[in-house]
């Protein structure tokens, strides 16, 4: 994701209920007369923040179940005004327009992003930075489909990026940049942050069976579905052949974010460049051909997914936390795709 993007109102809404061919399930007597009650499932579409987002949801009431939805589309599209970076008037934006100046206050939930993001960083090595944006552009990948620049223009981006140019006052709750050019980019974390945010909302509203998905690569399952005890089944693609499936998994409140090269790319001079960018380097990381991530949150899965994609799977088998599952795709013939153990 090159950056939340969103208007006040979704581009499009889409709702289909259905009636599942399930054996219908008997409620009391004494609260319901007697009679039996079909479970409906729920779909619903909508663009926000620069993604289509869906949900998928388990009920008995439609009313219920279609305000839940709507409620967390409505908090998904709120989120412009906390993340979006190319809304001037953002909160995000306007970090980035005011930081070199002096130290600006932030909200507490803007803060604990950040201070996530920082975290991230530094657990990752510097594969995640939320600075990277200078070199997404430079690459051509911000908005477009991408392009090889100059090593001039490489080493001019360089200089603006990097997490350590960026402070967090936990006192004074503000951030502040140490130099010029430094620009937040939240195209590592925001499908996830704003995933979790759409499931907290969901389970606020009584919703206890559900999938939520943003662009189809950052996912959680909330419960599992009547027909399938063990989660929500979801497939992993093939990256050399993206109309195949190469392994699936079940999410049953879990959370699966994938990154993979096959997303956007272009080739030049005889090479293929990745959308990945590795913010040490300056370049697109090579080596990985995609990594799913499966984790408790999806901004976790979401964060995560790129430096392991980065860094390699030896890395990521020495740092990744116990309870994260990782799929790596990785670009040689002698290592097929397989879960790291």
């Amino acid at each position: 994701m090159a950056g939340p993007k969103i208007s006040p109102k979704a581009k499009h809404c889409v709702v289909v209920l259905f009636l599942l061919a399930a054996p219908a399930v008997w409620l009391g007597a004494a609260s319901q007369g007697g009679s039996q009650r079909e479970l409906l499932r729920l779909e619903k579409s909508a663009d926000a923040m620069g993604s289509t987002y869906t949900v998928q949801l388990y009920g008995y009431d439609r009313v219920k179940m279609e305000a839940a939805a709507d409620a967390a589309f409505d908090e998904v599209r709120q989120l412009d005004d906390l993340l979006s970076n190319y809304k001037p008037d953002s909160e995000w934006s306007q970090v980035n327009q005011r930081a070199a100046e002096g130290p600006v206050k932030v909200s507490p939930e803007l803060f604990r992003l950040l201070s996530d993001c920082m975290e991230f960083s530094r657990q990752s090595d510097g594969a995640f930075d939320i600075t990277v944006g200078p070199l997404m552009k430079i690459w051509g990948f911000y908005k477009g489909t991408g392009h090889l620049p100059h090593r001039p223009e490489i080493l001019a981006a360089m200089s603006k990026v990097g997490y350590r140019h960026v402070h967090l006052d936990p006192a004074a709750r503000t951030v502040r940049f140490d130099r010029a050019g430094v620009e937040l980019d939240p195209g590592g974390i925001g499908k996830g942050y704003a995933v979790d945010r759409m499931v907290d909302v969901l389970r606020q509203n009584g919703v206890e069976d559900a999938l939520v998905a943003g662009s189809a690569s950052s996912i959680y399952g909330m419960g599992a579905p009547p027909t399938e005890p063990r989660g929500w089944r979801v497939e992993i693609k093939d990256p050399k052949h993206t109309n195949r499936t190469v392994a699936e998994a079940f999410l049953k409140d879990l959370s699966m974010s994938t990154s993979g090269s096959y997303e956007k790319f272009f080739r030049a001079e005889g090479r293929v460049y990745a959308h990945i960018m590795d913010p040490r380097t300056g370049y697109p990381a090579r080596g990985s051909l995609s990594v799913s991530v499966m984790a408790p949150r999806t901004i976790d899965s979401e964060a995560w997914a790129k430096p392991y994609f980065i860094n390699g799977r030896q890395w990521t088998a020495r740092h990744k936390p116990k309870e994260f599952r990782v799929f790596f795709c990785e670009d040689r013939t002698d290592q097929p795709c397989a879960w790291l153990q």
